[in-house]
């Protein structure tokens, strides 16, 4: 029993440690949104609460940021979504098909993505350019789709992996044909794992920088993270209670989608993972 009850509180411990380590950050960052003073920790500072950060954020028509949130938003949907169909269609493929060469063709998929998107970028801006699609949401779409396809191909070819072949099998007997088997079999099956793609890869896209800053130019088609990061030219010095305000309400999307899609998440990841 006592060796049972000191597990317990080595579990409960590394747990609390754990939730801080992780939402310490993000406390750190709602607080100072709403603090009149940036180092409220200070000594000699105490804290006050206040929404002018929030409201400046939101109303200040120079900061753009309401445009950057929503070319974020945008971006990152279509890019989701393309990859993961695009994966769907190759996962299904290599799973399902008499294909010659399918291990070294993931790994080969695998090793494309190990680049760093900054051996990249020049060539990328120079392509993009000589088309005329600097500032514009296809400039990073197209790039997008690219970077989060491995990922996406491999946890989908992961959870298709785990579905009996039977399924096929007797929708084909019935008349299906292949692409009306994926959409009307495995796909209705592999909803979870579907789901969990969509939503790292929209995280992905969400988050990245580089192609963003090297990319865009003005508010037309530039994402939420150049835009926060751009605050300080605009101001001429550091908002720090502009900026954690923004990262904030930039946030609030992501930690949405997870919490909705959360169970659909750990049955896509953990059911791909192991063999039934």
């Amino acid at each position: 029993m006592r060796a049972e009850r000191h597990s317990a509180v080595l579990i409960a411990l590394g747990a609390i440690l754990t939730l801080g380590f992780v939402l310490g950050p993000f406390g750190y960052m709602v607080l100072t949104g709403f603090s009149r003073a940036a180092d409220f920790l200070h000594p000699e500072q105490s804290l006050e609460f206040t929404v002018k950060h929030y409201r400046t954020v939101v109303t200040t028509d120079s900061l753009h940021f309401l445009a950057y949130l929503r070319n974020s938003l945008l971006v990152s949907a279509i890019s989701a979504v393309v990859s993961v169909c695009i994966a769907a269609l190759a996962g299904y493929a290599i799973t399902r098909l008499s294909l010659p060469g399918k291990t070294l063709f993931m790994l080969l998929i695998l090793s494309v993505s190990l680049f760093p998107p900054v051996s990249l970028v020049s060539y990328l801006f120079k392509c993009m350019a000589s088309i005329g699609w600097i500032n514009t949401y296809q400039a990073l779409i197209f790039p997008y789709v690219a970077w989060t396809l491995p990922l996406s191909l491999w946890i989908l070819v992961s959870y298709f992996a785990q579905l009996p072949r039977d399924l096929d099998r007797a929708a084909l007997v019935d008349g299906c044909s292949r692409l009306q088997v994926l959409r009307r079999v495995i796909l209705p099956l592999a909803m979870p794992g579907v789901v969990s793609t969509a939503l790292l890869a929209f995280i992905f896209a969400f988050n990245e920088f580089l192609f963003a800053l090297l990319l865009t130019t003005d508010y037309r088609a530039r994402t939420i993270p150049v835009g926060i990061a751009l605050f300080e030219g605009l101001h001429g010095q550091l908002p720090w209670g502009e900026i954690m305000a923004a990262a904030t309400l930039t946030t609030v999307p992501v930690v949405i989608l997870a919490l909705i899609f959360q169970q659909r998440i750990i049955q896509g990841l953990t059911r791909g993972a192991v063999k039934e």
